[in-house]
């Protein structure tokens, strides 16, 4: 069903690995094949920038939005469905779509699979995704720091003997880039975490993120079962997210004082206003003022011979 996709994965692993063995690298070296993972993952993020810058404007937007979202689940706390009507009213005033948060990570998915196809592939000498069988033998043979690119941890003596490598330097290679390729997961989750706790202290599923940012370095334990070609990918790609998100992060600082305008902390100022999460001032309610007393006068009580008119008796 992806097989379009294979395709042009391999078509541009190929090219790209072409264009450097024109420059002089080796045609059948490690750096010739490595280097074109490396270029293709460049390729694909260079392309997915605008969806960053997208992601990062939508994450911004998001913030701004919390106090409205926090009244609307409240108020319909016993009505998800009315909530959710509400919601996306919200997003709709605002021109915000959520999918963008994280609409970068989820096209980088097919590609990684792909890649991990193509490879596997080559590790299995079929001639298939643009690969001719000079290909497909040129890419079993190159190695990367003594690795097969299509080696993986759980290759057997004997396939990484065939390949022409030492098994057992083959396999501490591959072993150190599982854990480097844990590493930069954690640190590229933690850069992340970090920004979105300056934004948002108060996020419901700041918990959950964090367990998923210590459990990062396992993730190094299924690099054991990938190619050696798919974890450089992978580091790669982490990497460039990394450099990414520093600079654009630094173009755009969080706004607020530490976070504060996150929360929706109001900031007093001297006049008795405050300014709200957008920066604009809120002034105070007035103080009521204390209506004066109006105090009923009842006439003099009169005494009976007064009312009557007549003299008193003697």
């Amino acid at each position: 069903m992806l097989d379009w996709l294979y395709n042009i994965v391999g078509w541009v692993l190929i090219q790209i690995h072409t264009g450097l063995t024109s420059l002089g690298l080796d045609h059948d070296s490690g750096w010739a094949w490595g280097g074109a993972i490396v270029l293709l993952t460049v390729l694909m993020r260079l392309i997915m920038v605008p969806l960053f810058v997208k992601q990062m404007h939508t994450q911004r937007k998001m913030q701004e939005m919390q106090p409205q979202m926090m009244k609307v689940r409240e108020r319909y706390k016993h009505d998800k469905q009315r909530q959710q009507q509400e919601m996306m009213k919200l997003y709709q005033e605002s021109g915000t779509n959520p999918v963008m948060g994280c609409l970068p990570l989820l096209l980088q998915m097919p590609v990684f699979f792909a890649l991990f196809r193509v490879l596997r592939g080559v590790a299995q000498g079929q001639e298939e995704f643009g690969f001719t069988k000079d290909l497909v033998e040129s890419a079993q043979g190159a190695q990367i720091f003594y690795a097969p690119l299509a080696a993986q941890f759980t290759s057997t003596s004997d396939e990484l003997a065939k390949y022409g490598a030492d098994p057992i330097m083959a396999k501490v290679v591959i072993a150190i880039a599982c854990v480097v390729m844990g590493g930069t997961t954690f640190l590229t989750m933690r850069q992340s975490i970090k920004r979105s706790t300056a934004q948002m202290p108060d996020n419901p599923m700041m918990q959950s993120q964090k367990i998923m940012m210590y459990l990062a370095p396992a993730f190094g334990l299924f690099g054991l079962g990938m190619p050696i070609g798919v974890l450089i990918y992978w580091v790669t790609s982490n990497v460039w997210t990394m450099g990414q998100q520093h600079f654009l992060y630094k173009k755009q600082p969080v706004s607020g004082n530490g976070g504060a305008a996150a929360a929706g902390v109001r900031s007093a100022s001297p006049n008795g206003s405050a300014k709200g999460l957008l920066g604009k001032r809120k002034e105070t309610a007035p103080e009521p003022v204390e209506e004066p007393k109006i105090e009923r006068r009842q006439p003099k009580k009169q005494s009976r011979a007064k009312r009557s008119g007549g003299n008193p008796r003697q």
